[in-house]
């Protein structure tokens, strides 16, 4: 079974850690974990780990899950603040505990408790972005923390600010694993958790057909369990470049916001589909000396009054 790896367009410079541990017989479950850590620790990603945008009130808080599709064991975590690798330690609620999904204060309890890595991961050119957009909606790092209310606040502050990596593995055994980390929405109401630490809807995987996972506006993926459902249309034989556009469809039914997904199949075949024009994915195999990339296929929302919306799809392989 050849080894592979896919991931959001983000995720490119950690794929080689993730193909050395395939390459020597790892698990795809290490694989992707190693490869989201590396994301994680890397202040040059705004939407992921240290260095993410915060929180309305400048908290960094951070989602992540990882699944073992053979075995479908998954550990996932939100709003986890102050520890350089949720991935690790959602890794650890699956390992350690009898539990699938721990949330802020329990996350944040366990992650000491593990002796998880602790950081500051509000940098400081991530903090100057906050400060500056709290300014435009009026407001500063002292008047927002003393307000009652933020609701009115947040509907200023947020935008189509959304980030996630997600990297999905098949390894030489055939056992198939996905994980997903992500600092969320910038700029959110305090404790808004999306779809990535949620199994089934920002990321799910089994080893018998495949993995997907999704990025941009998490709301839709929860509404749709996007990840199941891509993971269930490869399972009834669809292709694999028609469940990824029918994932695009059915988030363009509910709205339009910016969506994404990565579809990986049991036997190595990927494709990727999304609602905004220019977007890429990566992949990479044993055999390859560096990733490649390719446009997501566009699915734009039909127009008013049109009954279904013109598609094209890219889909790649390990040919």
């Amino acid at each position: 079974m050849p080894s592979i790896i896919v991931a959001s367009g983000n995720g490119a410079s950690a794929l080689p850690a993730g193909i050395r541990i395939l390459a020597r017989g790892g698990s795809a479950l290490d694989a992707v974990e190693a490869c989201a850590k590396i994301i994680e620790a890397d202040p040059s990603d705004t939407s992921v780990g240290r260095g993410g945008k915060p929180n309305v009130l400048g908290v960094v808080e951070l989602d992540a899950s990882i699944m073992d599709g053979t075995t479908h064991r998954t550990g996932a975590v939100a709003a986890l603040a102050g520890f350089l690798h949720p991935i690790s330690v959602a890794r650890a609620v699956m390992d350690r505990t009898p539990h699938v999904f721990l949330v802020g204060e329990g996350a944040s309890r366990f992650a000491r408790e593990i002796g998880a890595t602790r950081t500051q991961n509000l940098t400081p050119s991530t903090r100057k972005l906050w400060v500056e957009r709290l300014r435009k909606a009026g407001e500063t790092p002292s008047s927002v923390r003393r307000r009652a209310k933020l609701l009115p606040v947040v509907r200023k502050t947020v935008k189509e600010e959304r980030g996630t990596v997600n990297f999905l593995a098949v390894d030489r055994h055939g056992d198939v694993a996905s994980a997903v980390t992500t600092s969320g929405w910038a700029y959110k109401y305090p404790g808004r958790v999306g779809d990535s630490p949620i199994i089934g809807a920002g990321n799910y995987s089994d080893s018998r057909y495949g993995a997907a996972a999704c990025t941009g506006y998490g709301e839709l993926a929860i509404r749709s369990v996007t990840a199941k459902t891509a993971v269930d249309r490869l399972a009834s034989g669809m292709p694999i470049d028609v469940a990824a556009r029918a994932a695009i469809e059915d988030a363009n039914a509910l709205e339009d916001a910016a969506f994404n997904i990565v579809v990986l199949s049991a036997d190595g075949a990927h494709a990727s589909a999304t609602n905004r024009q220019g977007r890429r994915y990566v992949w990479m195999t044993a055999t390859m000396s560096e990733p490649a990339t390719a446009l997501r296929a566009w699915v734009p929302q039909a127009r008013r009054g049109s009954r279904s919306s013109r598609a094209t799809v890219r889909a790649g392989s390990l040919r």
